[in-house]
């Protein structure tokens, strides 16, 4: 899969994506990665990439020129992607959104700054606008390490296991149980009988009520979504 990534602070983006399971799916040849630099997009000597807002209002509002611009030099050179604009107006991204993401083969995620961009990319540019939660943040560009985490983690080859991504927490509409290794008795604190048993039947029904209990204490809202009629969770 490759992703393409738009900002204006590359800088940013160079730890999270040189370790640990990302850096692993690159080295494998399964993610490709790249970022680009909004700047270069931008015309005139100063390259500009924002304005002040139409009809007044605070802080500074990003140009359309240069992200029109930088989405179809990607496309132009790597082919058709589906563009993402990182936005707190978009869709909230969960395990089955992820999941579709992972399927498009080249996505070229759009990192915005200041207060917004201006409105005709996401009209007229982007495939679709994607938050990654309800709070915003200083741009999009840790989102945008989320949408690249989240994603990778459905790219077959990815994860040791393959069945880990099914089995991690909201994928089932419940919370993961809880997980132990060793030592087997920490300062007093022994690991549950159940996971020394052997017994894997037991194990999975005990994770699986240790994920309802969980949930039903700390995230109640997905027990009632899933239990709703036509509301369970993919």
């Amino acid at each position: 899969m490759r992703i393409d990534i738009l900002t204006l602070f590359p800088g940013i983006f160079a730890g999270p994506l040189d370790h640990s399971i990302l850096a692993r799916a690159k080295e494998a040849g399964l993610l490709s990665v790249a970022v680009h630099d909004l700047r270069e997009y931008a015309g005139g000597r100063h390259r500009v990439t924002d304005e002040p807002p139409y009809g007044g209002g605070g802080g500074m509002v990003m140009k359309p020129e240069p992200i029109f611009a930088g989405v179809e030099a990607i496309r132009e050179r790597f082919g058709p992607g589906k563009a993402i604009l990182l936005s707190p107006q978009g869709e909230i991204l969960t395990p089955r959104l992820a999941r579709s993401l992972a399927a498009e083969g080249h996505l070229i995620l759009i990192c915005g700054r200041y207060e917004g961009v201006d409105q005709r990319v996401a009209d007229h540019l982007a495939d679709a606008e994607v938050s990654i939660g309800d709070y915003v943040l200083t741009g999009g560009e840790l989102p945008a390490l989320v949408v690249v985490d989240a994603v990778a983690r459905f790219l077959p080859g990815v994860l040791g296991d393959p069945e880990a991504a099914r089995k991690d927490s909201f994928e089932e509409g419940i919370l993961e149980g809880p997980q132990y290794t060793r030592p087997r008795e920490f300062r007093g604190h022994p690991v549950p009988d159940v996971l020394l048993s052997g017994n894997h039947a037991a194990i999975e029904e005990w994770r699986r009520e240790e994920g309802v209990r969980r949930t039903l204490a700390r995230r109640p809202a997905l027990l009632k979504k899933k239990l709703t009629p036509g509301g369970g969770v993919e």
